[in-house]
């Protein structure tokens, strides 16, 4: 079980998050979401210490995080950033850097096991010994995923994991997080833009607005109105086949567009 407690965040006198308090149970994924420049982001990196927070605790299994040594930090928490640097070693080695809070002497037998089964499980035996700076930025962001999965973390936070790959392959790694946190027992927190993926593999959904928290809970608390409220966005949330979909709504045209509009309805008469 992981606990935020009260994170509060800010940059001089102005708080960016303000007494940010959830709870993420053992093996399920929730969705950070909020418009631009809300503090998904910042959130994740406060949870994390990359960031220091004004106020607050994150307890893994009832330990503070904040009172942990980077290297325990590292053995209980795994962070995919949104980019990435890219240097040159093999995406192999890059993989098995995600070992090293482990490691003490030397890379042992089990450490090229648990990396060989988290390459078999990402798909990714033909890309071992590439380069990573040869790599595409969705190829990449699998790697940079792996990676983090080798920590064999109890809580997982991805910052935009899908924003370099195709609409294929954002399903492919949102499905390959879900089916790991519940395999493995991991808790994941993911920033996310699209509503969609978000409402497809995550459990719960965290809305972040004006530096709080506005929303959090299951599939209830995806409406129109929060989406509305959130976002300035008019859409409806939509039952098809059995899976919830949110569908933005135009807006009614104006000014030029409307007169174009109304120009093409007389052109057609």
């Amino acid at each position: 079980m992981i606990n935020i407690k009260d994170i509060t965040f800010s940059y001089g006198k102005r708080d960016i998050l303000k007494d940010i308090s959830f709870d993420i149970e053992e093996n399920k994924c929730i969705a950070i979401l909020g418009n631009n420049g809300a503090g998904k982001s910042t959130l994740i990196k406060c949870l994390n210490r990359i960031i220091p927070v004004k106020q607050g605790a994150v307890m893994v299994d009832g330990a503070d995080v904040f009172n942990m040594s980077r290297n325990d930090v590292a053995r209980n928490i795994a962070y995919v950033a949104q980019k990435t640097e890219t240097s040159r070693v093999t995406v192999y080695d890059a993989i098995l850097v995600g070992r090293k809070p482990y490691i003490k002497w030397d890379i042992t037998s089990e450490d090229r096991r648990i990396v060989d089964e988290i390459i078999d499980h990402m798909n990714l035996e033909d890309f071992s010994l590439r380069y990573i700076d040869e790599l595409s930025g969705g190829e990449l962001q699998k790697v940079m995923l792996a990676r983090a999965l080798v920590q064999q973390p109890k809580f997982l936070l991805l910052d935009e994991p899908t924003s370099n790959l195709d609409p294929r392959n954002q399903y492919e790694l949102m499905k390959r997080v879900r089916h790991v946190a519940k395999e493995h027992g991991i808790s994941v927190a993911v920033v996310i833009h699209d509503l969609n993926l978000a409402l497809r593999y995550c459990d719960k959904f965290l809305f972040i607005k004006d530096s709080k928290i506005f929303s959090y809970g299951g599939h209830e608390t995806m409406t129109a109105g929060i989406i509305s409220d959130v976002y300035n966005l008019k859409s409806e949330v939509i039952d098809h086949n059995g899976i919830k979909m949110v569908v933005p709504l135009p807006e009614e045209p104006y000014g030029y567009e409307a007169a174009e509009m109304k120009h093409l309805r007389v052109v057609g008469n």
